[in-house]
């Protein structure tokens, strides 16, 4: 009797630990332009798709070559933000910084900091000339934007059973700061299908 007792005593700390072992979690590196799509939603790969895409279109367009030829200097763009509109939670910082960069990378485009930077900026700018530090910046020395880059960010969900189709748009604008013109108007699309599963073990 004692034996059986025994026997399901350990029957039922193996379960135990087995249970515990397959609920552990396991974690691999990745290469970042690897394709995971986990649950369908917004991910960093289309991030990177919106950011390629646009940067590659808005470096395309005349606008850059017009203000070279009429004003002798490279056009200075200051990244305004992009509104989410989506249904998702989205960091939309991600694209636009990349955004910078490549505009930076190409040599034919200036980027100044944004409102929140130049707060911060500003502030270091005061203490310096307050004397607090050693090497103090001269004021009027910031450079203005000549173009904000802006946009918003739209998604569609349609639905039906355990079928759903999500649609993400991006749009983004240059514009001209003293005209209010748009030089470049740029969007991409993205559309995701998603089969969940009937059946679970």
């Amino acid at each position: 009797m004692k034996s059986r007792t025994r026997m399901r005593w350990m029957l039922l700390m193996a379960l135990v630990l087995f249970a515990a072992a397959s609920c552990g979690k396991q974690v691999s590196r990745r290469q970042a332009s690897e394709v995971i799509d986990l649950s369908g939603r917004w991910n960093d790969v289309d991030s990177q798709q919106v950011s390629q895409a646009m940067s590659k279109d808005a470096l395309s367009w005349p606008w850059i070559d017009e203000w070279r030829r009429t004003k002798g200097r490279k056009p200075v763009v200051m990244a305004y933000g992009v509104k989410n509109r989506s249904l998702e939670h989205i960091n939309t910082q991600t694209f636009m910084k990349d955004l910078e960069r490549a505009f930076l990378r190409s040599g034919r485009v200036s980027i100044v900091a944004d409102r929140d930077q130049r707060l911060s900026v500003r502030e270091e700018r005061t203490q310096q000339q307050a004397g607090l530090t050693a090497n103090p910046a001269r004021i009027g020395k910031e450079l203005g934007a000549d173009f904000v880059l802006t946009g918003v960010l739209n998604s569609i969900v349609d639905q039906e059973g355990s079928e759903s189709v999500v649609f993400y748009q991006t749009n983004l604008e240059l514009i001209n700061v003293q005209t209010n013109e748009k030089v470049w108007i740029g969007d991409h699309k993205i559309k995701k299908f998603i089969e969940k599963s009937k059946f679970k073990l």
